[in-house]
């Protein structure tokens, strides 16, 4: 959508690939570099952040088991899941699959099993979303498959910035990669953001999203040149972009700031 808009075609000094960008001081909220950062746009998987915000606000016993049911089962894009339907899964394990590997089933027990059950839930994400002053931002469902999940760059610093308080959002969703026992065999999954073992990248934080209409996505909290920095990339290009672009703003960062005088 960010592409139809004509965002993409929007001239930075940096030549990124995404339609909006933003970085910026975690500390200050100072913005190093804005590009169509107010433009709101669909969010795809960034969505699980907060499902992962309001879970964990929640206090629910991390140890419980929830199971995959035909709930579950994504019929809006018909995209598949390596979590069957009966697969048993702790709430941690089911929070951890969601953040790392963008498990749609996943996201979707966590809030179908909130108290109230998932219309419930998703009126505390927005709720949640309205206390934090993101007025951009508007979610329907808790995995991020529908286009209707919309929100802006500047939003979505916001929501970095508080889910970076929790530690387990930090640790799940920075994992590498995830052994889960599923009754029969274990599953390994793996990062869906392949920075996070990359030993150039100090990463506290992640997100990665993609459906047709927004594009590839991703949020990070990462420490860069002695500061601790939000980065926002919406509706990139290609299969790579989103990464390369966050390269190109590690590398503009570093060469911006002035090394210590020995």
């Amino acid at each position: 959508m960010g592409e139809m808009e004509g965002l993409r075609a929007t001239p930075d000094k940096l030549a990124l690939k995404s339609s909006v960008a933003l970085v910026m001081d975690q500390d200050t909220d100072e913005v190093l570099f804005s590009k169509n950062s107010q433009a709101v746009l669909p969010i795809a998987s960034i969505t699980k952040l907060m499902t992962a915000v309001v879970v964990t606000d929640a206090g629910l016993p991390l140890d419980e088991v929830l199971t995959v049911t035909q709930d579950d089962v994504d019929t809006e894009k018909g995209s598949r899941s390596r979590l069957s339907v009966g697969t048993q899964l702790t709430r941690e394990e089911m929070l951890h699959l969601a953040l790392m590997s963008s498990e749609n089933r996943a996201a979707h027990a966590l809030g179908r099993n909130y108290p109230g059950g998932l219309a419930v839930f998703v009126n505390a994400m927005n709720a949640k979303a309205r206390s934090l002053g993101m007025t951009d931002t508007h979610y329907v469902e808790p995995t991020g498959l529908s286009s209707l999940n919309q929100s802006s760059a500047h939003d979505l610093a916001t929501l970095v910035k508080l889910a970076h308080t929790h530690p387990l959002i930090r640790e799940l969703s920075t994992s590498p990669q995830f052994l889960v026992d599923v009754g029969s065999r274990k599953l390994q999954f793996r990062n869906t953001n392949r920075l996070v073992s990359n030993p150039t990248w100090d990463i506290g934080l992640q997100k990665t999203g993609y459906i047709t209409e927004a594009g590839r996505c991703l949020v990070m909290q990462a420490s860069l040149a002695g500061r601790k920095l939000i980065m926002v990339f919406l509706d990139s290009s290609g299969l790579n972009t989103r990464l390369a672009d966050a390269e190109r703003v590690r590398r503009w960062v570093t060469q911006m700031t002035p090394k210590p005088v020995s």
